[in-house]
């Protein structure tokens, strides 16, 4: 059986800024002012990135005074790369065989 690639979550980690702050996310557990600091964008910005994240289940918020800190969910990356990985397994084992279908 071939498992599908997650295209909505594909799409959310497709964004240049989102997949910045997963990869700064994947390090340590940071607050918005520092993920502003980290990726210079403006915290307006920052805030819409961060809500389609929590959105999509790839990052958890713990709040903290009056911060409010994000930490990656790697099981929901994990999960991504294992359906990256079946999709990549499924091609290498077809390769050797003549599968093209009739355009006839």
């Amino acid at each position: 059986m071939m498992t599908s690639v997650d295209a909505e979550l594909v799409r959310v980690l497709a964004d240049p800024l989102r997949l910045r702050i997963v990869t700064l996310l994947a390090r340590e557990t940071l607050c918005t002012t520092h993920l502003v600091e980290e990726t210079g964008a403006k915290q307006t910005n920052l805030s819409n990135h961060m809500r389609v994240l929590r959105e999509a289940g790839v990052v958890d918020t713990e709040p903290c005074g009056r911060f409010t800190y994000y930490r990656l969910r790697p099981e929901v990356i994990e999960t991504l790369a294992g359906q990256f990985a079946d999709l990549a397994r499924t091609a290498r084992a077809t390769a050797g065989a003549d599968l093209k279908r009739s355009c006839s």
